[in-house]
């Protein structure tokens, strides 16, 4: 059974990593997704995704940090679906470094993404889901990525684990709002462990340049040799979360942190 048959999703960062992993599962459970990155629409990244995709993908460049695209996105979706049921806020940046070495264009750059992407998103989103979500019995759903890094801290990403706490408790208040005032829209986040992503393979290329470490694998390795399931995640191995959310069968689930990550936050 398709338990997102006739629905529409919108994914941010949605060409690679848990982004596009999500988009995959949200079209095997039957929905439409809009896909949206930063990417030209006529890049060749993008019509080799869509190409692979099929007729029920779509994409749509937006920097969720500028409040105008969001705006465009939004009528977009509603000029062309009527209708948006499920939000996967799941763009996203880092900056993994000492505190007192962090640049404050680099802070501000992170939080542009990871925090006020996620505000944008449910700002202008959240009129045409709130009229979708009165023709589901679940209603719409929100689901941004946060990560173990927005519950227990990390040293040196400190910019990161801010913006990903900032996402967890934003998703939490966003939740007791809505119900509050019966909108049916669910709010709830997601947080991975460590994930084999172009994003990680970043930062750990960061820690190897300022010498922490002798190679990226040699940090993949210890990063899964730290987790108690003795391995990194696969992104396809969060989809699955993503989707859940956005069904019915998340229900009277909101407000709520799904932790994926391979028992590491358990230690």
């Amino acid at each position: 059974m398709q338990r997102l048959e006739g629905r529409v999703a919108l994914v941010t960062g949605a060409l690679r990593g848990i982004g596009l992993s999500a988009v995959e599962r949200l079209l095997a459970e039957g929905a439409s997704v809009v896909l949206t990155d930063l990417a030209d629409p006529a890049a060749a990244e993008v019509s080799d995704v869509l190409g692979r995709l099929g007729p029920a993908a779509h994409y749509l460049r937006v920097n969720v940090a500028q409040e105008a695209d969001w705006q465009a996105a939004a009528a977009s979706v509603r000029a062309e679906h009527g209708r948006l049921d499920v939000l996967v806020a799941n763009a996203g940046t880092d900056c993994t470094s000492r505190v007192e070495e962090i640049a404050l264009a680099d802070w501000h750059r992170v939080m542009a993404v990871n925090v006020d992407g996620l505000f944008l998103g449910v700002k202008h989103c959240a009129p045409l889901m709130e009229e979708t979500g009165k023709t589901t019995r679940g209603g719409s759903s929100v689901i941004a990525i946060s990560s173990i890094m927005g519950i227990v801290g990390i040293a040196d990403a400190s910019a990161y684990n801010t913006s990903k706490g900032a996402v967890r408790l934003f998703c939490k208040a966003v939740a007791v709002e809505f119900a509050q005032k019966r909108m049916p829209i669910r709010v709830n986040s997601v947080h991975p462990g460590f994930v084999r992503t172009h994003l990680l393979e970043q930062g750990m290329a960061g820690w190897v340049k300022k010498g922490m470490g002798e190679s990226v694998e040699a940090l993949m390795a210890g990063l899964g040799a730290s987790t108690p399931m003795g391995r990194i995640a696969d992104p396809s191995e969060i989809a699955p979360a993503v989707a859940f959310l956005a069904s019915d069968d998340a229900s009277y689930i909101t407000g709520a942190e799904l932790v994926v990550d391979g028992g590491w936050t358990a230690q």
